[in-house]
């Protein structure tokens, strides 16, 4: 197995499957835009090699991802539909593949939310996931305002969105979120294995199938709806309260802002 590791991105083939792993363990796997950038082109590359059945997100450590990078976030903060973070959310949406999931540890913001545009996820009892969006004063995205309440209601929806409530491995595989909860330590090898079961289905009744599944079109437009928002937010001062409290190390004030 030939692995490649570019900007923090390790990608590797099994067999038909095409292996994208978060490997930046010593900042959690924090989201730079180098990692967006290299995933568009290695989901690129997957899409356009007929030899790739499935694609399947892990991380090299027990961490999946504690999401964007704040400190190269504010550094490059995404204007518009062009930003590699936006592009990259329409890529996992539009993807014709199977795309199965290995969560390991924490998945924070778009860590949880690209999880809800994954055929199949696997996670371990130690996995958490979180969107801290509000806290930030920020929005959802990746279309999680329209999927996350269609599939657990949205009184839950509620908790995870607007009080960025934790949820356990045990609990996204009861709300639906997560197929089922693997070992530590095996959950790149279920998710590799269904992935294996992927690739030996009739390609173009999977592909149908996994696109009459969701409404693509429908899930683009609520982007767009998400993205302008957080751009706006992005020049609020919550956002610049939150920030200043998150490296300050202290808890944010937002009476006055």
């Amino acid at each position: 197995m030939t692995t490649t590791l570019i900007d923090d991105i390790e990608t590797s083939r099994d067999g038909a499957t095409q292996i994208i792993r978060f490997a930046r363990p010593a900042k959690k796997n924090a989201l730079t835009l180098a990692m967006y950038e290299r995933m568009n082109a290695a989901l690129a590359e997957a899409a356009a090699d007929k030899s790739v059945k499935a694609v399947v997100f892990s991380s090299t450590s027990e961490t999946f991802t504690a999401g964007n990078d704040l400190g190269d976030f504010m550094q490059n903060p995404p204007q518009d539909e062009s930003a590699p973070v936006f592009r990259f959310i329409r890529a996992l949406a539009a993807f014709e593949k199977p795309i199965v999931a290995a969560v390991d540890g924490k998945a924070v913001g778009l860590g949880f939310t690209m999880l809800l545009h994954c055929d199949f996820v696997y996670v371990t009892e130690r996995a958490a996931l979180t969107t801290p969006f509000v806290n930030l004063g920020l929005v959802p995205e990746a279309a999680s305002s329209l999927i996350l309440p269609a599939l657990v209601g949205h009184r839950v929806a509620s908790e995870i969105l607007i009080l960025g409530e934790a949820v356990s491995g045990t609990r996204a595989a009861q709300l639906g979120i997560a197929n089922a909860v693997v070992e530590p330590g095996k959950v790149e090898a279920k998710a590799l294995e269904i992935a294996r079961v992927l690739g030996e289905k009739p390609p173009t009744a999977l592909k149908l199938t996994k696109a009459l599944l969701r409404d693509t079109k429908v899930l683009h437009e609520r982007m767009s709806i998400e993205g302008d928002l957080f751009v706006k937010q992005l020049a609020s001062p919550e956002l610049a309260e939150a920030i200043s409290a998150f490296f300050e190390k202290r808890k944010p004030d937002f009476s006055k802002v």
